[in-house]
């Protein structure tokens, strides 16, 4: 079962990306000033002659016509490319369809009812399942490995803005009851590996020791692998993380 696009997705290659919301792509021959949908860091990539697949926009009165869904690692004459999802917007759209279509039983069991953006404490949580199963979906493109690619640019700055995770683990794992879970669920849209904790560096052990709590009051992660294809997105696999 797959999720369908409208309609199909077009390819293009990317030129650059000047700033953190915008990427220009070459269509058809043409340049044209394209919405980026993730406003933070895309792994290591350095976008220059980097393929893609854009979504076009009904809105005529948007300044930009196409929106970049996916980029590929493999040579711009391939025809059967391996896509990266870059949309996190969208991606709770996609786990909504695979958890209503009954396709992740084996994390979530039956599911009869399922609430969006469920208020809990301080923060909220993206899914009630069967009315007592909370599910936090988390999209890392951060994560995206490219050292071995040529399109790979060192970035030093480490990532410090934790807060909003951490209101997220404390409040999502204070709502476990001995009838409940409460799941943090790693989204990919792409074939990534079973992620691992990295050693922590300074900045970050705020987050792992937080984590770590989370975890011994029961908080379980998973992590879901989905493909993006020009004409939709299809579940490749999903499997829970024993990270601590």
């Amino acid at each position: 079962m797959k999720f369908l696009f409208e309609e199909l997705l077009e390819e293009g290659i990317i030129k650059s990306r000047p700033n953190r919301f915008i990427m220009h792509v070459l269509i058809d021959g043409q340049l044209e000033k394209c919405h980026c949908p993730s406003t933070g860091r895309i792994g290591d990539v350095k976008f220059n002659n980097v393929p893609c697949l854009l979504s076009k926009s009904k809105d005529v009165k948007r300044k930009t016509k196409y929106t970049v869904e996916a980029f590929s690692f493999d040579k711009l004459n391939k025809s059967n490319k391996k896509w990266v999802g870059i949309n996190q917007t969208k991606a709770n759209k996609y786990v909504e369809f695979f958890i209503k279509s009954n396709l992740l039983k084996n994390m979530l069991g039956k599911v009869k009812e399922v609430k969006r953006e469920v208020k809990l404490g301080e923060s909220r949580i993206d899914f009630l399942i069967n009315k007592k199963d909370y599910l936090e979906v988390k999209t890392p493109l951060m994560l995206i490995t490219t050292k071995e690619h040529k399109n790979h640019e060192e970035n030093g700055k480490p990532f410090t803005s934790f807060d909003r995770m951490i209101k997220h683990f404390k409040d999502i794992s204070e709502s476990i009851k001995s009838d409940s879970r409460a799941i943090f669920l790693l989204c990919n849209l792409y074939n990534a590996e079973p992620f691992k904790v990295p050693e922590p560096k300074f900045s970050e052990k705020k987050i792992v020791n937080a984590a770590k709590r989370a975890h011994l009051k029961g908080l379980e992660t998973w992590q879901i692998n989905l493909k993006i294809e020009k004409n939709g997105i299809s579940l490749i696999d999903y499997f829970k993380l024993n990270l601590f």
